[in-house]
This record gives structure tokens, sequence and C-alpha cells, in this order.
């Protein structure tokens, strides 16, 4: 019999800084699904956010892999390798990448709600199925949203994940755990300094396993911040 594909879910973000709230979210995504591990692709920059407070990379992967330790999560800057611009070709090299695994796209209630603000979003969709997690205050928009408005006859159930030959795109599941009341804002606002502490010299990317400190992979134009919606 022929194994089934490895799945993959994907949760794009600045994790700026990332928290014990990803790390529930991720784990209750991977047992909800039956998924075999989650990538954190840290985000070299987002468009949809200001930049002002943004920590450096190395900070915020840093934070990352702090979290994301001892579990089926892995850390990567994939997008700083790559050199993508936009969340939708990132996803487009990274399945060229891994054909033979299946990816699931993992977003909070708060992004499908500008989900609609991201280049070629249908053209996301298509690629893989999308699982959106309920956020207490953001589900009322979300389900108001231009993209929920498309994306409402894809919705399929929970269940359905279980059978992996039977993933497909478009394709929506909704999930609801027990809300995290944990946020990146909240943790700047009580330790604005977070960033500053020294940060190994020897980051190693968990999916790619180059080293993120150091020189840059490659030399984005100026306006160029790495994967973005």
């Amino acid at each position: 019999m022929k194994p089934a594909p490895v799945t993959i879910g994907l949760l794009g973000g600045s994790f700026n800084p990332a928290h014990g709230g990803h790390r529930h979210i991720s784990l209750n995504v991977q047992k909800a699904l039956g998924l075999d591990a989650v990538w954190w692709l840290v985000s070299p920059g987002n468009p949809l956010k200001p930049q002002a407070g943004m920590a450096p990379l190395p900070a915020r992967f840093a934070s990352a892999r702090h979290h994301a330790r001892r579990s089926p999560i892995a850390v990567t800057a994939i997008e700083r390798e790559l050199g993508t611009r936009y969340t939708v070709d990132t996803l487009a090299r990274i399945i060229r990448r891994w054909p033979k695994r299946r990816f699931v796209w993992i977003m909070g209630a708060d992004n499908l709600a500008q989900f609609h603000r991201w280049r070629a979003w249908r053209q996301i969709a298509r690629m893989m199925p999308i699982a959106v997690i309920a956020r207490p205050g953001y589900d009322s928009d979300a389900f108001a949203a231009p993209a929920m408005v498309w994306l409402r006859r894809f919705r399929r159930p929970q269940a359905r994940y279980g059978n992996r030959a039977g993933w497909s795109a478009p394709s929506l599941v909704l999930l609801a755990f027990n809300p995290d009341p944990r946020s990146a804002t909240a943790l700047r606002a009580a330790d604005p300094a977070w960033a500053d502490r020294p940060v190994s010299a020897h980051l190693r990317d968990a999916v790619t396993f180059r080293l993120l400190t150091g020189p840059a992979l490659f030399s984005p134009p100026a306006d160029t911040g790495g994967a973005q919606p």
C-alpha cells in the first residue's frame, strides 16, 4: 500500500515576539487535522503591519524557536532564502520544492477578515486547504469579509481531513479552541526591550538547515521585506 503523504501546517507571521498562544494554536490544529508537523514561517516583513517596533529577524526567529522547543513545530525563515515578496509566491515555491507533501495554510479569523487584501488570495486558496482559527472579537468581521463570501461554498467538515487522500483545494475548515489571551502586542508593552537581548550566533533554520545569522543569503531590493500578504 502506498504510504500516506506527509501533511504540514503552515503558520505565517511576524512572531514579534512569538508566544505560547502561537504554540497553543499550532498544537491544537495539528491534533484536530492529524498533521505530521507545523512550520512557522517567520516573515522578514509584512506590509499590513507597521514596521515601527518590528524587531530584527534573528530576535523574532529566536523567540519562535524558544516557544517551539520539544514539539512537532519547525521554525523557518525560508522566505528570506527564497527572496519572495508575497505569500502566494512563497507557497508556490514551497509546493514545488516539496511536491510529495500536503500543506494546509493556517490563519486566524483576524487574518481572514483582511484576506481579500492579500495579493492573489484566490490563488492561495486554490493551492492548499485553509484552516481558520476562531478568535473572539474578530469572528463577525471574518464571516462578513469578501474572502469568506467566496470561500463559504468550499467549507468542509473537520472530519474530512482525517482522510489524507481526500484533501483538495479550495477547501476551508473552521476550527475553534479554548481562547488564549496572550498577544505579541501585550508582550511588547510589558517588555519593550525583549529584542535587545543577545541572540545565538548559530540560529539554524529547521526546514532548510541553513544558518540564519551571518550575511544575508540573497540581496533584496530596498523595498522588499520578504514574503508578505
